[in-house]
């Protein structure tokens, strides 16, 4: 029993898997510019939990954490282990140097052509993906067209044949990206026995993607829960190779079950293990996620395609030079906080969240759901747009799509404000649709507009106005709305001891001050 459990902890089956992708601890995000009172909000709130922490909580006293409730319970040492057990697994792909030949299956009719965009663009994004891997390039490129997309073997015999000589003829090649969402595990290794290098799909690539570039403890779960599919396609496919070359299918230690009932048992175990843990996170979201709501600061989720420039913008916007973008596919997996000061000098929160991709695998979107669930508990999206890419429209249909799988309020999507980003690569480029707005996170161009659009539809949606308050200087008023208010100008009249405060102010806040400070 500790052996099988052994290979389903350590992925035995993952032929010849190389260890060594451990994602890296990243730093304490750093504090935001200003101001003070965000920077609980930045560290704590919707799901940025503890910054870029790999998911540890923050200084504890006495060894003890707060429940919703208020009460103290022990730390759990035992549930913290268990939960770096789940995170030790091996990668999905070879590490090191690879040089990859990437094959296109292109479908140039029937149902399962793919519409509004081309082959070329399509293996434009394959070569991205792969790039984005240390280590990892394309070295030739086949667009093959084929007919028979669903048959076990994708190509037909001829078409195939010829694959294969093009293949074993270039020894510079040591593996194989097939263009697919997924390969069926027969499928994989029937083509890796014919060509002889490794074979993987679009799934297993982004997969490993995910897991190199996810750094908090949530991610990294939601990762493993993603891998699952995997490891049960595997099992499968091991047990009927065992089966097949005439070994014993029993478990011949006493309890009953066959090699595939127990390894598959043993993966429902884990399953349950990381919905557990990945709960637990997301009590601790929750409650933050009501702290930052009595803090009264407003949430802009920022979503778009996987590099659009959502980071680039935000660092814009913000000013927070510790923010640092980088160019290439799924930068982003861990959603988090950075705080700004809009034009009236409110206070809001940025979202920087997980990109989208065009034919995500289902189960990643299903992974990663809990992620993006903090965009619901926004007070407004904005959707940037890579303008200069040439399947822009289709990006923005994949993106709207995976937006409205998640259930949220319509009046937050009706609210959307949409930003077509990187103008400064079309020359004279001007939005063709009405309320878009064109910049350029990069120069700063049209950030100004940008801005003054943001504070618009914030102030509608969290129900604050401005108004001008007249306090005396000599009471408590003109602190309390330092603390509660956003403070515009102070104007003061000597004479009548008193001061014309302008004021932005929630109507929750407005109440509580006329309570507070009645006539």
């Amino acid at each position: 029993m500790w052996a099988l459990r052994a290979a389903v902890r350590g992925g035995a089956w993952l032929s010849r898997a190389v260890r060594g992708c451990r994602p890296p601890r990243a730093a304490l995000l750093p504090p935001p510019p200003r101001p003070e009172r965000a920077l609980a909000a930045v560290r704590g709130g919707l799901g940025c939990s503890e910054g870029r922490e790999g998911g540890r909580g923050g200084p504890r006293a006495g060894g003890r954490r707060s429940r919703a409730d208020g009460e103290e319970e022990p730390e759990d040492a035992e549930e913290e282990e268990d939960e770096e057990e789940l995170l030790r697994r091996d990668p999905l792909l070879p590490s090191g140097t690879q040089r990859v030949c990437l094959v296109h299956p292109e479908i140039k009719w029937g149902p399962g052509k793919p519409q509004g965009t081309r082959a070329e663009w399509q293996v434009a994004e394959a070569r991205a993906l792969v790039c984005t891997l240390d280590g990892w390039s394309v070295v030739a490129t086949m667009v093959v067209p084929t007919k028979t997309p669903d048959k076990k073997l994708i190509f037909g015999r001829g078409t195939l044949e010829q694959l294969t000589e093009r293949i074993r003829g270039s020894p510079e090649i040591t593996a194989v990206f097939l263009n697919v969402e997924r390969l069926a595990t027969p499928t994989k290794k029937d083509l890796e026995a014919a060509w002889r290098v490794p074979v993987f799909d679009r799934f297993t690539l982004v997969l490993h993607i995910f897991r190199c570039n996810a750094r908090t403890k949530e991610a990294r779960l939601q990762v493993a829960l993603a891998e699952l599919p995997v490891l049960r396609s595997h099992v499968k496919s091991n047990a009927a190779h065992l089966g097949g070359r005439g070994r014993s299918s029993r478990y011949t230690m006493g309890s009953g079950e066959s090699f595939l009932q127990v390894q598959q048992r043993l993966l429902r175990d884990r399953e349950t293990k990381i919905q557990k843990a990945l709960e637990r996170l997301r009590r601790k979201r929750r409650l933050l996620g009501q702290q930052r709501r009595r803090r009264e600061f407003p949430v802009v989720s920022v979503v778009g395609y996987t590099n659009c420039g959502k980071t680039t913008l935000i660092k814009a916007l913000t000013g927070d030079t510790a923010i640092q973008p980088r160019d290439q596919l799924f930068a982003t997996l861990d959603v988090t906080a950075h705080a700004g000061r809009l034009p009236s000098a409110l206070t809001v929160l940025y979202m920087d969240t997980i990109g989208f991709l065009s034919q995500l695998p289902h189960s990643l979107v299903e992974s990663f759901s809990a992620t993006l669930q903090d965009v619901a508990h926004s007070d407004l999206i904005v959707h940037v747009r890579d303008v200069s890419h040439p399947e822009t429209e289709l990006q923005k249909a994949s993106v709207l799509s995976a937006l409205g799988g998640l259930g949220l309020p319509d009046a937050l999507l009706e609210s959307m404000v949409e930003v077509h980003n990187k103008v400064d690569l079309v020359p004279g480029y001007t939005p063709v649709e009405p309320d878009v707005l064109a910049v350029s996170a990069l120069l700063g161009l049209g950030l100004d507009e940008l801005m003054a659009r943001v504070e618009d539809a914030i102030l509608r949606a969290t129900g604050r106005r401005t108004l001008t308050l007249r306090v005396r200087l000599a009471g408590p008023q003109l602190s309390w709305l330092h603390q509660e208010a956003t403070v515009q100008a102070v104007d003061v009249i000597p004479e009548a001891g008193a001061a014309d405060v302008k004021v932005i102010i929630s109507d929750s806040a407005y109440g509580r001050f006329q309570k507070l400070f009645p006539g």
